[in-house]
């Protein structure tokens, strides 16, 4: 089994309003990284403090979509994200360790495994697309 190396990124926050949220952020500092949508509708926006090597992300996932639940005060919370170097390899370890799989993405741009704590919070181990 390779050796895969895990890095922290960034913290992913859900949001009810989008533009609300951005606006906020960014009036504290924060400076816009990325943006874009989601293979299955939901859209994200990367912002990172100036000097700051981790970033948050705002994920917005709107009323049908798979990921859709209704936010209550405490449920903001979406994801951390961690940068590994071999998703198949960490998506193994993961089994191997008897952790929940709770979803798995793989698109030509994308390879993403997550899974989740007792609590219930999702980690979201991201990596190259193998060619």
């Amino acid at each position: 089994m390779p050796r895969v190396k895990v890095e922290f990124v960034y913290s992913g926050i859900r949001v009810r309003n989008l533009a609300a949220s951005l606006k906020f952020y960014r009036s504290l500092g924060f400076r816009l990284r990325r943006q874009g949508k989601m293979g299955h509708g939901g859209l994200w926006v990367q912002l990172r403090f100036p000097g700051a090597s981790q970033f948050i992300e705002l994920n917005y996932y709107p009323p049908g979509n798979p990921y859709y639940e209704p936010v209550r005060k405490g449920t903001e919370f979406d994801h951390f994200g961690f940068r590994v170097s071999n998703v198949e390899a960490w998506e193994k370890s993961l089994r191997r360790r008897g952790l929940p799989v709770v979803a798995r993405i793989r698109e030509a741009r994308e390879n993403l495994v997550y899974t989740r704590d007792p609590d219930g919070n999702w980690l979201e181990f991201f990596g190259p697309v193998p060619s």
